[in-house]
This record gives C-alpha cells, sequence and structure tokens, in this order.
C-alpha cells in the first residue's frame, strides 16, 4: 500500500471535481486519517496526502467489514 500520493493522482483515481476532492481530503484530515503538506516541486505547487497509522487501521477496520458484509 502506498503511504502518499500527490492530489492530482486522487483526482484522477476519483475522477470526481476539485471541489469534492479537496473537501473529502479536509475531512479526512480532520478525522486524522491523512496527513495534508503542500510543498514546491521545481516551482510547482504540489499538495501531497499522506495516510496516517489512524487512517491505516480505519482503512484495515473498513476493508474487513465490506468482505464480510459480501461473503454472507
Amino acid at each position: 500500500m502506498y503511504k502518499n500520493a500527490d492530489l492530482i493522482f486522487f483526482k484522477r483515481k476519483t475522477n470526481i471535481s476539485w471541489g469534492n476532492l479537496s473537501a473529502h481530503a479536509s475531512k479526512l484530515e480532520d478525522a486524522g486519517y491523512i496527513k495534508i503538506d503542500k510543498i514546491f516541486d521545481e516551482k510547482k505547487p504540489k499538495t501531497i496526502l499522506e495516510i496516517t497509522d489512524q487512517g491505516r487501521i480505519a482503512f484495515e477496520e473498513y476493508k474487513n467489514i465490506m468482505k464480510n458484509v459480501f461473503q454472507e
């Protein structure tokens, strides 16, 4: 599992609007599931989303719940 990725990666994977993506990222950050960093890469701004330990645990729990739902 990846530890971090830039916002463009998530935009391409989810195909949701920039506004919705930003809102979801903010909520995940507020919950402590991700950390958002803004950096410059060759003088271009870049937003990096990094999953936290708490976020990884929550995601694993969610996956297990969903496995159980679909196995029944």
